[in-house]
């Protein structure tokens, strides 16, 4: 079946995304234990190197594996990125995994770049592995209690121009790769739709880029005032 925005399936994974996320933060105290922390740091690690291992492995059983499907999407990157927090605990790296994790993963689930619907392989894999990169994201700010900073704001937007780099040399070198949208707008509906045409909307995301990241780091700086740990 063909995925349909705004559907019940799309419906039913923002749902299970929602009720995934009021979970880890309504059980952050707990899961700051020892032994429960460890489990649900692997957890999630197994869950994100899971959906990937099984894209790939999907491309090579239909034939279909070639150089699209590498990882240079964004959100491919931040699966990868979000499993080395989870299981390393590497802090450097959490700006990236808060910011661009989230807001790609963010943009992802409200607009998905998505062909196929319930019940295919695809559907539970694009959703699982979105909604596991926003959960990364929420464990390490709900239960790690990590805060996100004007520096790590910076950190971000120059780490994102790094990962653009092969993925743009990706696209200009086979001419039909689109990895991060960086060669045209999806040809699924998306927010990029509101902007200008190629390669002008890059610029622009430029500063959208900018403002959602302040946007969101000012949203957690006011509910740890207003909330707590």
């Amino acid at each position: 079946m063909d995925f349909e925005p705004f559907s019940a399936a799309h419906y039913s994974a923002l749902g299970a995304a929602g009720i995934f996320f009021a979970i880890i933060i309504a059980c952050r105290k707990y899961l700051r234990r020892p032994k429960p922390n460890r489990i649900a740091r692997a957890s999630l690690a197994v869950v994100l190197l899971a959906s990937e291992a099984s894209l790939q492995l999907s491309y090579v059983l239909a034939g279909s594996w070639g150089v699209e499907s590498l990882p240079f999407q964004l959100c491919s990157l931040m699966v990868l990125l979000s499993a080395v927090v989870m299981l390393a605990n590497r802090k450097r790296l959490y700006g990236l995994v808060f910011f661009l994790g989230t807001l790609g993963a963010l943009q992802a689930l409200l607009t998905p770049s998505l062909n196929e619907g319930f019940p295919h392989f695809r559907y539970f894999h694009f959703f699982a592995a979105h909604i596991a990169i926003i959960g990364a994201a929420v464990f390490l700010l709900a239960v790690e209690r990590y805060r996100p900073t004007i520096r790590s704001v910076i950190g971000a937007l120059l780490g994102l121009h790094a990962l653009a780099v092969p993925a743009a040399i990706a696209n200009a070198l086979t001419g039909t790769t689109n990895f991060m949208f960086l060669a045209r707008k999806p040809d699924t509906a998306s927010l990029l739709d509101l902007l200008a045409p190629w390669p002008w909307y890059l610029l622009q995301l430029e500063l959208v880029a900018f403002a959602m990241c302040m946007l969101l780091w000012g949203a957690v700086r006011l509910a740890s005032h207003t909330y707590g740990k």
